[in-house]
């Protein structure tokens, strides 16, 4: 079974390159672009990575980082978080498996999620 990838990115020239990215990687792909309707989608669906923006227009980041570590069905997710915000980005940096500085570029994308792609 092909593992499942959530893009949450409310810029969506970014959300195109990293979807691109992780499918590359051999990741299936579902793209979000606010904060709420990604909270709704990970209380039902349980991908193996996540793309996250921490910077959104109507839920922050990392209030989904809190929400994706205290449900128990997504306990193996691995998160990657994306930001121009190296601030920000600290203050989730312990909660999360990788942190990129924006911009990011497809192959560095692809090269760092295909190494957290679960094993066939």
């Amino acid at each position: 079974m092909t593992p499942k990838a959530l893009i949450i990115e409310d810029d969506a020239t970014l959300a195109i390159v990293y979807a691109e990215a992780l499918r590359s990687a051999k990741f299936d792909t579902a793209v979000i672009h606010t904060g709420q309707a990604a909270m709704d989608y990970l209380k039902v669906s349980s991908p193996q990575i996540i793309v996250l923006d921490l910077h959104l227009p109507d839920v922050s980041g990392i209030r989904i980082v809190e929400q994706v570590r205290s449900l128990d069905h997504l306990a193996g997710t691995r998160i990657i978080v994306t930001s121009g915000d190296p601030g920000l980005a600290d203050t989730v940096r312990e909660q999360v498996d990788l942190v990129l500085d924006k911009p990011v570029s497809n192959e560095q994308l692809q090269l760092l999620s295909s190494r957290m792609r679960p094993a066939d």
